[in-house]
C-alpha cells in the first residue's frame, strides 16, 4: 500500500502518513497514532511488553541480588567481631537465602 492509499484510508494527507513513518523510525510515534494506523489497515494494535529473559531467570538474579545485600551486611558485621565464616560456608548461605526469597511472596523481590 503506498503513502497515498494509506492517507486517503485514514483520511489524513499523503504528508502527515511520511510524517508517521519519521516519528515511528525516530522512536516518538504515540500509542494513539499506530492504533489509528491499524485500524486504517484492518488491524488491531497489540501493546507489549516482552521480558528480555526468561522470567525465572530474572526472578533469581533478584533473589540473588538481594541474598548477596543481606549477607554483605551481616558478613561485615561477623568479620568486624571477628566470627568470619569460611568461603564455601558463605555460598551455602546465599544459595539458601536465594532459595528461600524464590518460595516467599515475589512481591518482595521488587522492593
Amino acid at each position: 500500500m503506498t503513502t497515498s492509499q494509506l492517507a486517503a484510508r485514514l483520511g489524513v494527507t499523503q504528508q502527515a502518513i511520511v510524517e508517521f513513518e519519521k516519528n515511528e523510525a525516530r522512536g516518538k510515534i504515540t500509542l494513539d497514532s499506530l492504533n489509528k494506523l491499524a485500524n486504517a489497515l484492518g488491524c488491531r494494535l497489540a501493546y507489549a511488553l516482552v521480558p528480555s529473559k526468561p522470567l525465572a531467570e530474572i526472578r533469581r538474579h533478584r533473589a540473588r541480588t538481594i541474598a548477596e545485600q543481606q549477607l554483605r551486611r551481616v558478613s561485615h558485621s561477623m568479620k568486624l567481631e571477628a566470627q568470619r565464616v569460611e568461603r564455601r560456608e558463605e555460598k551455602l548461605q546465599l544459595e539458601r537465602l536465594v532459595k528461600e526469597l524464590l518460595q516467599g511472596s515475589p512481591k518482595k523481590l521488587w522492593d
